[in-house]
């Protein structure tokens, strides 16, 4: 069974490389760059959420998938709620990690608009450093966050300046209560990005969800608890 990785914003596929590692196993893992991101830098960025998504299923399609578990996180998340409203049917689990209904993220740790101008003031390696050290509970002190900064890095400015205006464009709580397939929300306690109202929609609205709270982490649970992350995980895909 294919299992569908998407990162969030400043993000990329290396973030993954613990959850590739132990779900291969018994999955067939794809963890795909974003448009701009990561290791698909020199692809042009895309404008709208929608835009991703529909890359996505581009990508997907090219590989014959017709079926797939999908996990999204942060600005991932926003793209596979679009994904599960464009091609519900095919999308066997939903798992919607560190994200929420709606792109402006209400209460986030700074407004998107100071993020953009920040952004365009500072670069987007000072910005990466800057908004991943708000990830994770001991900011820069924490293990990961050398490496979740170069990988933001390498975000080029078109798409770190895109993915922005995308989110503070798109709202997906119109769409909440068609998309029936079996979905876990996975919520670190501590996230400075998405609130708890945020992720209180997301329970209380989808028809077929359950909430996991991971206890003592923020933004990036999964690179502070991956134990406890991947645990979580294998209980939900467990029928799958």
């Amino acid at each position: 069974m294919p299992l569908v990785l998407i990162h969030g914003y400043l993000g990329g596929s290396k973030q993954w490389a613990q959850e590739i590692a132990h779900f291969s196993k018994h999955f067939d893992v794809i963890a795909p760059a974003l448009p701009g991101f990561a290791e698909a830098t020199d692809l042009p960025a895309c404008e709208r959420i929608g835009d991703m998504a529909d890359a996505i299923i581009e990508l997907l399609d090219q590989l014959d998938l017709t079926e797939f578990v999908l996990l999204g996180h942060s600005m991932g998340g926003m793209i596979a709620q679009e994904i599960a409203a464009k091609v519900g049917k095919r999308v066997l689990g939903l798992i919607l990690y560190g994200t929420g209904p709606l792109g402006l993220l209400p209460n986030r740790f700074e407004p998107i608009e100071i993020s953009r101008e920040r952004l365009m003031a500072d670069g987007v390696e000072a910005t990466s450093r800057r908004i991943g050290a708000t990830w994770f509970r001991d900011g820069e002190a924490a293990a990961a966050f050398e490496m979740v900064a170069s990988i933001g890095a390498a975000t080029s400015r078109e798409a770190a300046l895109a993915g922005l205006d995308a989110m503070a464009h798109w709202d997906g709580r119109p769409a909440l209560r068609d998309l029936e397939m079996p979905t876990l929300i996975l919520w670190g306690e501590l996230d400075q990005s998405y609130r708890w109202g945020q992720i209180e929609i997301l329970w209380r609205t989808l028809p077929n969800a359950q909430l996991a709270i991971l206890p003592g982490t923020s933004h990036a649970a999964h690179l502070e608890k991956p134990k406890l992350f991947k645990a979580i995980l294998e209980d939900f895909l467990s029928d799958k």
